[in-house]
């Protein structure tokens, strides 16, 4: 369970750097998100000697849209396995392009009455666990992870230019780390909230996402770059 104290971390990021990972991997951007947060979520659990043997499970809004239309709300969160159980960061993007693959063929297959039906099927016992504590064999994530997109060009007020959009989540009970990712411009805003006694040195998390960067990059035989900003509150 999560106390009322805080811990938020905040860094930016060259999208150029995430685009070509994802194409060296024939990824989505999406997916390289998940396979960073997945390798510094390994290394930080490491580091604490608490990696769990099973795979780390991520709760993920995404769109269902295929086209321009602007008919409704066609965003459903989605269950992605992170891969955290293995070391290799390339077997990792695989596992995790494998689990979003199949998750959204499986809804693809649905009416969007059936969508609210299967996902609310989906998220009950988790609730229900969230909620008590009575049954946790039934929590159905571990972390969320939000890749939300943002301006894509730069913003001004007054003639000062804006340089970065950190955002702000919430942690929950039984969930203490919300990871949100905010595209700007050229940039990817991560944004990691936590429950400062619940995930002690969270800001640690910040040099393990620099470092699975780098893992994917050089498995992907791209040449390394380095961050831009960093904030820690």
């Amino acid at each position: 369970r999560i106390t009322g104290s805080r811990r938020f971390a905040a860094q930016s990021y060259d999208i150029a750097r995430i685009r070509a990972i994802a194409k060296a991997f024939g990824a989505t951007l999406n997916d390289v998100v998940l396979a960073i947060s997945g390798g510094a979520l390994r290394d930080y659990l490491l580091e604490l000697n608490a990696l769990p043997d099973q795979p780390l499970i991520a709760a993920v809004p995404v769109s269902l849209r295929q086209d321009d239309s602007g008919e409704g709300n066609q965003i459903v969160t989605i269950l992605a396995n992170l891969g955290t159980h293995v070391s290799d960061p390339a077997r990792r993007i695989e596992i995790i392009k494998g689990s979003i693959s199949e998750s959204k063929q499986r809804l693809a297959s649905m009416t969007p009455q059936e969508i609210m039906a299967y996902t609310a099927l989906m998220f009950a016992p988790a609730g229900i666990h969230m909620m008590t504590g009575l049954a946790p064999a039934w929590q159905a994530f571990n972390v969320l992870i939000s890749n939300v997109p943002g301006p894509k060009e730069p913003l001004y007020w007054n003639g000062a230019r804006l340089r970065g959009i950190y955002p702000v989540s919430m942690p929950l009970d039984r969930l203490a780390l919300n990871i949100t990712i905010l595209s700007y411009y050229d940039q990817l805003e991560f944004g990691l909230t936590a429950c400062r006694r619940t995930m002690p040195s969270m800001q640690r998390m910040l040099a393990h996402i620099e470092e699975a960067i780098g893992k994917l990059e050089e498995a992907a035989h791209l040449q390394k770059a380095t961050c831009n900003t960093m904030e820690l509150v």
